[in-house]
């Protein structure tokens, strides 16, 4: 079933460390607000669209990510790494949107687009629940062809 839900590749990714990658970027979202910093969140755009877009082994926050993990001793838990990269850029699409709309002085629309990312982000590193799984699966999934 799980297969079924999710996108599936042959490439296999340690989930602690997206688990602290969605923390991260929780954090940085928080900070960019509480900072009213809009480079924070044009950073946080720009490692989203590093982890989803690039070969990159690392983005800034999925280093520190690793980091931690390891010196954590947290144990390897290898996960599908085609979801995460789907989430990543539904990531870079929402902290773009963030982004703009701090900068443009749309201060509620970015809390309330920001308040969507920061939910997604805590679900996968509290539950480990991965929102981008569910989303590929009803928009994407019934309009992909073989």
């Amino acid at each position: 079933m799980k297969n079924i839900f999710c996108p599936i590749s042959d490439e296999r990714i340690n989930e602690q460390v997206t688990r602290l990658n969605a923390l991260f970027a929780v954090l940085t979202i928080i900070l960019g607000f509480v900072f009213n910093s809009a480079l924070l969140l044009i950073f946080l755009a720009a490692d989203f669209y590093m982890r989803a877009f690039t070969k990159i082994k690392y983005s800034p926050i999925s280093y520190l990510s690793s980091r931690l993990s390891n010196g954590l001793n947290l144990p390897f838990k290898p996960i599908d790494k085609a979801p995460k990269i789907f989430a990543a850029r539904m990531g870079f699409v929402m902290s773009t949107i963030i982004s703009l709309l701090f900068v443009f002085n749309a201060g509620t629309a970015a809390i309330v687009v920001a308040g969507i990312l920061g939910f997604f982000a805590s679900l996968e590193f509290v539950f480990a629940i991965c929102v981008g799984c569910t989303i590929y699966s009803y928009f994407v999934l019934p309009f992909y062809k073989n």
